[in-house]
């Protein structure tokens, strides 16, 4: 069982940067897979990022690439998405998720945090 809370969103200007973290209460995020997604208003919600729980490969959507880097700190049993030059277009309630080794679900999800780009 885990438990995912996601904190670190707010309000920035264009270009900014902002750090999201995703903290686990449970067994080890080491042994999961997880992933962040977004939702904007009015669209469906989209795969963001993740990082695998076999050697920590990680994934990028086409349009954060080169911005956004997804982490691990075991030692915290928290996963990171740290997000740079930040456009409107990022605005959307960001939420992680999480999928134990050998599932192709992600079953384990947090309330999400939310993210405004804007001047």
């Amino acid at each position: 069982q885990q438990q995912l809370v996601e904190s670190g969103g707010g309000l920035v200007q264009p270009g900014g940067s902002l750090r999201l973290s995703c903290a686990a209460s449970g067994s080890s995020l080491n042994y999961y897979t997880v992933g962040w997604f977004r939702q904007a208003p009015g669209k469906e919600r989209e795969g963001v990022s993740c990082i695998s729980s076999s050697d920590n490969s990680t994934v990028y959507t086409d349009s954060v690439k080169g911005r956004f880097t997804i982490s691990r700190d075991n030692a915290k049993n928290t996963v990171y998405l740290q997000m740079n030059s930040l456009k409107p277009e990022d605005t959307a309630v960001y939420y992680c998720a999480a999928k134990p080794s050998g599932s192709d679900v992600f079953g384990y999800w947090g309330q999400g945090t939310q993210v405004t780009v804007s001047s």
